[in-house]
């Protein structure tokens, strides 16, 4: 009888520990993040061979300043966005030109959004689709009570829904370095800075998973932040493995807000661009230490990445 309630003892713990848990993966500032390089279509191919080979339900930001070139709207750039649509992924607003929320006045702002969803807009509804998602450029949301509230008014006003972001991350600066060394054409050094950063963003998977646990007593359902670059494109395959090897299943950006997480009041104002999992935990009364242990960015991709 004890050798057989061991066993089921056991075989629960066993189960519990590989329950699936969800991620959605969105990635920012579309069509492309070249670094002045004419790559955008073997990025976006690739990305989404990716996705559709993970069966991943990827949402796209767009920067709409991106799909002008001289002043007129580039059909090629038009062309990646289709080639998001075409394989089922979504597409949300960005805004137009990436302006910090921080730094100009709620017109300018919204302006900016406005702009951001026109084309974007056209599309989706060619593929019978809504534009509805908008992600904050930096993550900033408002400084002050009264700024982040007139934001929040303004997003409900023209149907919005706002995207939180709970794995933040410094991808961007891998995504640099590992330009410089496939323009160097340094096959070994762009492996060793791709290695790196998928290690780099386990770390932080299981860092932000242990925070949502403090903060909310349970792996919450994640959202990830990447760019649409170079290095998110050559090892998208290595980090869906890597989810997977933890029971992550990838959802939508539609059903990661149904996550009851997501509706916590959030009430904390600030310029920084921060993880939703500390605004809630800060607005529930948690203080800043909260973020010790934060992974940080390895200390040569910093300063590489600065080089450049």
């Amino acid at each position: 009888m004890r050798v057989m309630l061991f066993f089921c003892l056991t075989l629960f713990t066993a189960n519990l520990c590989a329950q699936n848990k969800y991620i959605c993966i969105t990635v920012d500032d579309l069509p492309t993040v070249t670094y002045g390089q004419n790559n955008d279509k073997i990025i976006t191919d690739k990305l989404i061979q990716s996705f559709i080979k993970f069966k991943i339900p990827a949402i796209g930001y767009v920067n709409e300043a991106k799909l002008y070139t001289d002043g007129k709207i580039d059909s090629s750039k038009i062309d990646l966005l289709r080639m998001w649509l075409e394989s089922g992924n979504d597409l949300g607003n960005h805004t137009y030109s990436h302006l910090d929320f921080n730094t100009v006045e709620d017109s300018v702002y919204f302006n900016d959004i406005l702009n951001g969803g026109i084309i974007t807009g056209r599309l989706m509804n060619e593929y019978g689709k809504e534009l509805r998602y908008f992600r904050h450029p930096f993550l900033h949301t408002g400084m002050n009570e009264s700024r982040n509230t007139s934001l929040e008014n303004f997003l409900k006003q023209h149907h919005y829904t706002s995207a939180p972001v709970t794995i933040d991350n410094d991808d961007y600066l891998f995504a640099r370095f590992y330009n410089q060394a496939f323009l160097q054409k340094d096959d070994s050094l762009m492996i060793k800075i791709g290695n790196c950063y998928v290690d780099y963003m386990e770390k932080k998977l299981i860092y932000f998973e242990q925070k949502s646990n403090e903060v909310f007593g349970k792996a919450i359902a994640q959202t990830l932040l990447i760019h649409a670059s170079l290095l998110n494109a050559d090892f998208m395959d290595e980090l869906a493995i890597m989810y997977q090897k933890h029971n992550y299943k990838f959802i939508s950006q539609k059903k990661v807000l149904r996550d009851k997480a997501y509706k916590s009041p959030d009430n904390y104002f600030t310029k920084r661009g921060i993880s939703w999992i500390y605004r809630w935990g800060f607005t529930k009364g948690m203080n800043e230490s909260m973020t010790t242990g934060d992974i940080t960015t390895p200390e040569y991709i910093i300063n590489m990445s600065n080089e450049y």
